[in-house]
């Protein structure tokens, strides 16, 4: 099978929920995207928010958090998933400390990860700040995670399966033993859910390349579900989730979160939708080239540009540095453009009034 490069983005960007046709509630758009990714960087707005904030137009902001603390989403690893997803998961839960190589870690501090699951089920949900640091042996690291004992062994549990994130409070997460917040299912099978999985993923991409690494974090190794397909004028070999074929395309403009499943896997940005980009947060104020947090701009099947904004943390207003156009955008982009940075203003706006 071979699909023009127009096609193929038609297939990503519908696939992504970002075409004409709005989500039609939360827990949909999520099964979708077959997740919803948290990052709380607050330089425009946390990514969860912007994520359902393009696909969403009933969304309101917070509204991620206030599923997740009903129980209607679960994360894992930073990660928001709909419940019909955690029979999938359990298999490599059991499994993750021996894959990671965390096991001699966590097997080596027993006494203390046993006073972490008691001290919550005796006192309820806590963040890491609320845990004293007992660890009988420290973590050691050259980073960042050096002697973070508690955190370190909070995240250690959590993707073992025994800790549940229930809430935040401001930049923490807040605990709670997964028994009581879960509700009791049955375990897909490793393999079965393994290839389950890699239906949801490949789904959520539409189309995607064919290599067994796709999405670091999400999924250990994909399986080759799908179908095959060459893409013209873009190498590579590549796979397609069939029920995207053969279906019509109306598209829209919309100015995306750089965590953004359309955006986030960088190596088929490059080949797929041939557009430069590179978050530069981290990159020295005078080296950057599009701003520290710029946005990329989507319409219809192609990324044009990139917004360079900020959010004032204390006010609430956006301001828009500068609007990055890769080619001259016509008049009727650079309205509609305007229009939905107008939108994402008021968005922001609205959560701190």
């Amino acid at each position: 099978m071979k699909l023009s490069i127009d096609e193929a983005r038609r297939i990503a960007v519908r696939a992504a929920l970002l075409d004409a046709t709005p989500a039609s509630d939360l827990e949909s758009m999520v099964r979708g995207l077959a997740m919803l990714r948290v990052e709380l960087t607050t330089t425009v707005m946390p990514s969860a928010e912007h994520i359902a904030f393009t696909r969403l137009p009933s969304y309101r902001f917070g509204d991620a958090d206030r599923a997740l603390e009903a129980g209607h989403l679960w994360e894992r690893d930073w990660m928001l998933r709909t419940l019909d997803q955690l029979p999938l998961f359990l298999p490599s839960m059991r499994t993750w400390a021996d894959r990671t190589g965390s096991r001699d870690w966590m097997d080596k501090n027993s006494r203390f990860q046993r006073a972490i699951l008691d001290r919550i089920e005796a006192e309820g949900p806590l963040t890491s700040q609320q845990i004293p640091d007992d660890a009988d042996v420290p973590v050691t690291s050259t980073g960042w995670n050096n002697n973070r004992n508690v955190t370190i062994m909070l995240q250690c549990l959590h993707m073992s399966g025994d800790l549940a994130v229930v809430g935040r409070k401001g930049r923490f997460r807040i605990w709670d033993l997964s028994e009581r917040v879960w509700p009791s299912v049955d375990e897909v099978p490793a393999a079965e859910a393994q290839r389950i999985r890699s239906e949801q993923l490949l789904a959520a991409y539409g189309i995607a390349r064919d290599t067994p690494s796709l999405s670091r974090g999400e999924i250990a190794v994909m399986e080759p579900v799908g179908e095959p397909v060459e893409i013209e004028g873009v190498s590579g070999r590549w796979r397609v989730d069939p029920s995207q074929l053969d279906r019509d395309f109306e598209g829209r403009t919309a100015i995306l979160s750089p965590f953004d499943r359309l955006v986030f896997d960088r190596e088929r940005l490059a080949h797929l939708f041939e557009y430069d980009y590179f978050l530069e947060m981290y990159k020295p104020a005078e080296q950057r080239i599009w701003g520290q947090f710029s946005l990329p701009i989507l319409h219809e099947e192609r990324l044009v540009g990139k917004v360079d904004a900020r959010t004032d943390p204390k006010t609430g207003v956006l301001t828009v540095n500068r609007v990055h156009e890769d080619e001259a955008f016509s008049q009727s982009l650079r309205a509609a453009v305007q229009e939905q940075i107008q939108s994402m203003a008021s968005f922001v706006a609205a959560h701190l009034a």
